[in-house]
């Protein structure tokens, strides 16, 4: 009989699988899926803060994973795993793998997905948490989040008070998916007092909003934000812009200007389709302009009343351990999205930075080609220390990645730790170098590659061809999955397979960095490092 348990809305009926005696590693677990934990946001729930959902009577099947968020196709082939399959706007649903639904109260890890807060799902093939399940007696909760305009759509200062809230609908989903751990995951074998939340990229920039979002307050213990901190907002002045274009797009400038009414009907009535191609053009003609992403969380005033960074300094965090972090080359995968960028040279390599990095410094020069000029020493002296000319490391295109990598993920992972260590809760920082084998290494060290790792999905044919395999690989594996399970169980990512680890300080500024050989190092990369000081 499959495993039956009552949680405060009705009764799940899950599936199990017992252990498989040929592989230790390979444990039994019970996985419950599809769980709703908020009302459907449809109707007049569109846009509008999650709901709690209505009481089921009998036994509802939770065999299955529900719809995900609607979301546009993402053309992208390097990284396997991506496809989200079914969509619908009835999409709030979590999933749960435990080693038993007992009174063992283990460690809960709740993992936030990634995707540019425009795509993903936390039932994609890439996120296996059977691993950690089964080496770490952890429970696993995985969730689903409202995404591009239908989660991130600052509607308020457009539509009035009614839309309050509308621009971090995403965010207030994943709030209620906590609160929904924080009242039932006991039933399924794990403790409601002992809760991380971790996440990649997107996942791990909304790991980083969570810690300033004063409703998530206390419904975590620690917090491991991948490739992603706390810069990733738009301020309420940027979100509302992003509105009216939307608001455009969707043709609700056939409404007479003002006539709220008229705005509303039409985004009720909307498909989802009509919605989906209004969010693409949207971005299409936003972002073209700028460098602001469209859809993300928004200092709205209400539910983020301040830049959670700003938050996170003032202690909003202070009870939390936080271990944080990124990957050396992260943007080598996005470099192959950009065509125009094996054409860059110096000219255009200024104007880039110049979008992105706007103001002079000190001496009257821009503070995007000072930059330009530290990363160029700094590179330059690690080549001739190493004996070798380091042509491609100083070329336009290696500069370019190597800076947005740093604007967007490095630096404020860095000042996430900064502002952390200003509350006394313990903080880890970690950088990831290992660099993938595929296409020849091009990829270096990029976004993503320590998914495999601290997934335990090394020995996959997919995590094969990303990260290769191997004695480094298996080693590297048992590195970063038992400091996630490590940090999970104690807030301390300490394991005997790792050399020791001390918490983050702003003098040493020690950081793990994961490789084919780990190694605690003193501020890596620190050249780069010092060149971002007084930005971002």
């Amino acid at each position: 009989m499959d495993p039956i348990v009552e949680t405060t809305h009705g009764k799940l009926e899950g599936s199990q699988r017992g252990a498989d005696r040929a592989n230790q590693a390979d444990q039994a677990y019970q996985a419950y899926r599809g769980i709703p934990f908020a009302m459907p946001p449809i109707g007049e729930l569109r846009f509008r803060a999650p709901v709690l959902p209505e009481p089921w009577g009998g036994v509802r099947d939770a065999t299955r994973f529900g719809p995900s968020a609607p979301q546009n196709k993402v053309d992208f082939d390097l990284v396997p795993g991506l496809d989200v399959g079914p969509q619908s706007e009835d999409c709030l649903y979590l999933n749960v793998l435990t080693p038993g639904a007992d009174a063992s109260r283990r460690p809960v890890m709740v993992w936030i997905h990634g995707g540019a807060f425009t795509s993903g799902s936390g039932s994609q093939q890439m996120y296996d948490f059977r691993p950690l399940v089964g080496r770490g007696d952890v429970v696993v909760v995985s969730l689903n989040y409202r995404l591009g305009a239908f989660g991130f759509l600052h509607l308020e200062e457009l539509l009035g008070a009614d839309y309050q809230g509308s621009g971090n609908a995403g965010m207030l989903d994943q709030v209620a998916a906590l609160e929904w751990v924080r009242d039932n995951i006991e039933r399924f074998g794990g403790d409601p007092e002992n809760v991380t939340v971790f996440g990649e990229s997107a996942g791990g920039m909304a790991v980083g909003t969570l810690l300033g979002l004063p409703a998530a307050q206390g419904l975590f213990a620690r917090a491991i934000p991948q490739s992603g901190a706390a810069h990733a907002i738009n301020s309420a002045r940027d979100a509302s812009a992003v509105a009216t274009a939307f608001l455009e797009e969707l043709a609700c400038d056939k409404a007479s200007p003002g006539a709220a009414r008229g705005y509303q009907a039409l985004l009720r009535e909307a498909s989802v389709e009509e919605l989906l191609a209004a969010q693409a053009r949207c971005i299409s003609r936003f972002e073209r302009a700028g460098n602001t992403r469209s859809f993300r969380p928004v200092v709205d005033g209400s539910v983020l009343p301040r830049p959670p960074l700003e938050a996170i300094q003032r202690g909003s965090a202070r009870d939390v351990a936080v271990m944080v972090g990124c990957t050396r080359d992260e943007c080598k995968l996005f470099g192959f999205q950009d065509p125009q960028l094996k054409e860059l040279d110096e000219a255009t390599l200024g104007e880039r930075m110049e979008a992105r990095v706007p103001g002079l410094d000190e001496a009257g020069k821009t503070l995007a080609s000072s930059l330009v000029a530290s990363y160029r020493r700094a590179r330059k002296g690690r080549s001739d220390r190493a004996g070798s000319s380091g042509a491609e490391s100083l070329s336009a295109r290696e500069i370019f990645l190597a800076l947005e990598t740093d604007r967007l993920f490095r630096i404020p992972a860095i000042r996430l730790a900064e502002a952390q260590l200003r509350s006394g809760a313990p903080t880890y920082a970690y950088l990831v170098s290992y660099e993938s084998p595929l296409l020849d290494g091009a990829l270096g060290a990029c976004h993503g590659i320590d998914m495999p790792f601290v997934l335990g999905a090394a020995g996959s044919k997919a995590a094969e061809m990303f990260a290769g395999s191997g004695p480094d690989v298996e080693r590297l594996t048992l590195a970063m999955m038992h400091a996630w399970l490590a940090f999970a169980r104690s807030g301390d990512p300490n394991h005997e397979a790792l050399p020791l680890w001390t918490q983050y300080d702003e003098e040493r500024r020690p950081t793990m960095v994961f490789d084919r050989e780990s190694a605690l190092e003193d501020d890596p990369l620190g050249a780069e490092r010092r060149a971002w000081q007084g930005i971002l």
